[in-house]
This record gives C-alpha cells, structure tokens and sequence, in this order.
C-alpha cells in the first residue's frame, strides 16, 4: 500500500478524496478534497473512479482511507492513502 503525508500532496499529483461520513467532513474539512463517504465509493467504484488514473485517499483519522485504499488496489485502481 503507497502512502503520502498531506504535507507532500498537491493537486497536480490527482485528485483528493476524502471518505470520512459526509457530518464528519462538514465538521473537519481537508482542503482541495472531494467528499466521496467510503461505502458509497466502494459500491461504486465505477462510477467515480477510471481506471489508469491516481487518486489520493484520505480520511480523519487513516482507519477508513487504509480500508478503501486496500480495497481500491485489489479492484486495480491506483489509490495512495494520504495521512495526517
């Protein structure tokens, strides 16, 4: 599993999501982030992702962007946990 601190992303390396349940997130933003809830975007992971692009996942506390990062790479989606 690939890993980046927050401290080293930047949007021109792909898109930010941010899985945390949609009240954390209006509770604790992170910024350039989309909002995706991780069971919606394991459920559907067609229709927000392509494969052969990067996507960057984070969540509060990392318990939540491991499980999807996990998950995403075994679907063959090239997924990097970002980390606080």
């Amino acid at each position: 599993m690939k890993r980046i601190r927050l401290s080293d992303y930047n949007t021109q390396l792909g898109p930010l999501i941010d899985v945390q349940h949609p009240l954390d997130y209006k509770e604790h933003p992170t910024l350039n982030s989309t909002n995706i809830y991780a069971d919606n975007l394991l459920l559907n992971h067609k229709k927000y992702l392509e494969k052969g692009k990067k996507y960057y996942i984070i969540c509060n506390k990392g318990f939540l962007s491991k499980k999807v990062v996990s998950t995403l790479e075994y679907y063959g989606y090239d997924v990097t946990q970002v980390i606080h």
